[in-house]
């Protein structure tokens, strides 16, 4: 199993990381257009192989892409990250050049692999990677409801003051401030709705943390998180390389489902060796229905800046 991590900047380092730690891939190339960059995190990580047990091999290279050929899983992290104040639809004008001359080179060089998109705006780039590739539609998937997930059950377990992993809950919708659709009402605590346990008002209160989960992180930090996203990636890419059929809220191109055609948008999938497997439909609230209607119109508008 070889995987290709491009970007090796800090969410792409750590999803190699996390990928070589678990130990499924034999091999992960890290490739950067920064001269020395991926070659100095790749030595840097096989330096840790012995400490954390893992075999797989690390390897980096600068902006050669033979170097990814016959890759079984392809990563995108590459662009610019959020500063302070900045939305994800912001950094759109610089990342789609970066996102549309990735994933074609990747293509050429692999085009028997599955593209995982993490660089923002998330879903607008997983869209555009459909268009210029022209891959089969369950084999791009868009990374961004994994994270969101995480963050919502982070804010739930805090909010139940429970272990988190008594908590199960699951975003939905665009990887976006306003676009994130915390499902509240299945999110549980040991199969018990989590509505059981704590008010309406303090579960708004989780939805709104949720869906500014990125931006508080980037006003601390002053720059995009990166250890979350990058165990976000590192489960996708297992479930699909160990063939786990787990079910993760990932960004797809829907035909019709959720009521929505042409557009990638984060719904609940089963991911397996084939990369998306199927598309899970899940009974939605009213309000839900209304505000996945709305995160639609939203990406849609974001898709709209681009130049196709």
């Amino acid at each position: 199993m070889k995987v290709t991590v491009v970007g090796a900047g800090a969410v792409g380092a750590s999803c190699a990381e996390y990928i070589a730690i678990k130990n499924f891939a034999s091999e992960v190339v890290i490739l950067d257009i920064k001269e020395g960059y991926a070659e100095g995190k790749a030595m840097d990580l096989m330096q840790c192989a012995s400490l954390n047990g893992f075999d797989t091999k690390i390897t980096g290279s600068t902006n050669d892409y033979t170097k990814t050929a016959g890759s079984d899983i392809c990563v995108i992290t590459s662009g610019i990250p959020r500063k302070p104040g900045m939305t994800r639809e912001e950094l759109i004008g610089i990342n789609a050049g970066i996102v549309k001359t990735v994933s074609t080179s990747l293509v050429e060089h692999s085009p028997n692999t599955i593209l995982i998109v993490v660089s923002n705006p998330m879903d607008t780039m997983t869209y555009l990677a459909h268009k210029v590739t022209g891959l089969p539609k369950h084999r791009i998937i868009g990374m961004g409801g994994a994270l969101d997930s995480a963050r919502f059950k982070y804010r739930l377990a805090e909010a139940l003051e429970a272990p988190i992993s008594d908590v199960d809950g699951m975003v939905i919708g665009g990887h976006s401030d306003k676009g994130m659709v915390p499902l509240i009402s299945h999110a549980t605590r040991n199969s018990i709705k989590v509505s059981e346990f704590i008010s309406a008002e303090r579960l708004e209160q989780v939805a709104a943390d949720t869906k500014v989960g990125g931006a508080t992180l980037t006003g601390l930090l002053g720059t995009s998180a990166w250890y979350a996203p990058g165990a976000a990636v590192s489960g996708l890419v297992q479930a699909i390389a160990c063939d786990q059929k787990k079910i993760f809220p990932c960004s797809t191109l829907l035909d019709g489902e959720y009521g929505l055609s042409d557009l990638c948008i984060g719904v609940p999938v089963i991911l397996g060796r084939n990369g998306i497997e199927k598309i899970v439909d899940v009974p939605l609230s009213d309000a839900e229905k209304a505000h996945m209607a709305e995160s639609a119109e939203g990406v849609k508008k974001t898709n709209g800046l681009l130049e196709l």
